[in-house]
C-alpha cells in the first residue's frame, strides 16, 4: 500500500487497485504515516522516494 501512496494514488484509486474498501485503505494509510513518522502524504512520498534512492526525494545527493 505504501508503494501505491508513493505512486501518488489517492484513497479512492488505492480501494480499486488493491480491492480494498475505503475505511480499511484509510486506515492503513494512517498507520503507514505513524510508522514512518510523516505528517501528511507529500512527505510520505519524499521519503518513500528517498528509500528507493532515485533522487526524487528533495535531500542531498551526495554520497
Amino acid at each position: 500500500m505504501f508503494a501505491c501512496v508513493v505512486a501518488g494514488l489517492s484513497n479512492g484509486e488505492i480501494c480499486e487497485t488493491l480491492h480494498f474498501s475505503p475505511a480499511t485503505v484509510k486506515t492503513h494509510v494512517n498507520r503507514i504515516f505513524a510508522k514512518l513518522h510523516v505528517r501528511d502524504r507529500v512527505h510520505a512520498v519524499i521519503l518513500g522516494h528517498e528509500l528507493k534512492g532515485d533522487g526524487r526525494g528533495g535531500g542531498s545527493t551526495d554520497s
